[in-house]
């Protein structure tokens, strides 16, 4: 598999940190996420909606990955997400072979893209000011939601 450049990594971080933003408006937890295909192509995108659904599995991962629908092959393709996947997420990368993830940034919460590298998973740390900000931001002010949403 090529390796993506930075800056179309960066661009395609964009459409993720929009679909955060739109859920923090939204009041929900500011994590977004999109699905490219292989040939670069938006093929869905979506946001952390477990407060404003009431459904604990609607991460921002899996909202993309369902907004993109059924595809022959995830191979090639690449999740996009502001914020490292926690286990559930980086299972659903593994389950169905997605073959790379761009990772916005993992200081607020370092989730499994170590573990999904380990098995071959392509991963792109971009070390994002903006969404370790954004993050920073929520959970200070919504300390007992951001431990819901992680399991603490």
């Amino acid at each position: 598999m090529d390796l993506l450049d930075r800056a179309t990594a960066r661009t395609w971080l964009a459409t993720a940190v929009a679909e955060a933003r739109a859920g923090l408006a939204e009041g929900g937890i500011p994590v977004g996420a999109a699905l490219y295909g292989a040939d670069g192509t938006l093929l869905g995108r979506g946001r952390n909606r477990r407060v404003q659904d009431g459904d604990p599995s609607v991460h921002a991962e899996t909202a993309a990955f369902r907004a993109a629908g059924r595809q022959r092959s995830y191979h090639g393709t690449t999740m996009v997400t502001t914020l490292s996947p926690c286990w559930y997420c980086s299972g659903l990368v593994r389950q169905f072979g997605i073959s790379r993830v761009v990772v916005g940034e993992a200081v607020t919460f370092h989730g499994g893209h170590d573990w999904l590298a380990g098995h071959g998973v392509q991963i792109v740390l971009l070390d994002d000011a903006g969404c370790a900000a954004m993050m920073r931001g929520f959970i200070e002010s919504n300390p007992a939601l951001w431990n819901e949403d992680i399991g603490v």
